[in-house]
């Protein structure tokens, strides 16, 4: 079981950075492959970044490659979402999520979800 908590969202303006955290508690945490998806006010939640566990294998969404940067610390069982050079349409409910098995954009991958925090980007 890998319970998961997000932070470090907030409201910014466009062409602010901000940095998501999710910390995860329980023992596997190291060996699940971690995405962070987001969903805006009625739209389908979509894929943001994933990591394996290891590090070493990163996706990113089209839509904010060369902005986002994934990153996870083992020793602190967190996973990490540097947005730089945010824009209005950035804005969404962010999620972290965690896949026993390999880094995937599939949503429907993932076994265990946080609750979400809000990120909004003003104009």
């Amino acid at each position: 079981q890998v319970q998961l908590v997000e932070s470090g969202g907030g409201l910014v303006q466009a062409g602010g950075s901000l940095r998501l955290s999710c910390a995860a508690s329980g023992r596997s945490f190291s060996r699940n492959a971690m995405g962070w998806f987001r969903q805006a006010p009625g739209k389908e939640r979509e894929f943001v970044s994933a990591i394996s566990w290891s590090g070493r294998t990163r996706l990113y969404a089209d839509s904010v490659k060369g902005r986002f940067t994934i990153s996870r610390d083992n020793a602190k069982n967190t996973v990490y979402l540097q947005m730089n050079s945010l824009k209005p349409e950035d804005t969404a409910v962010y999620y972290c999520a965690a896949d026993r098995d390999i880094a995937t954009a599939n949503p429907s991958e993932y076994d265990y979800w946080g609750q979400g925090t809000q990120v909004t980007v003003s104009s």
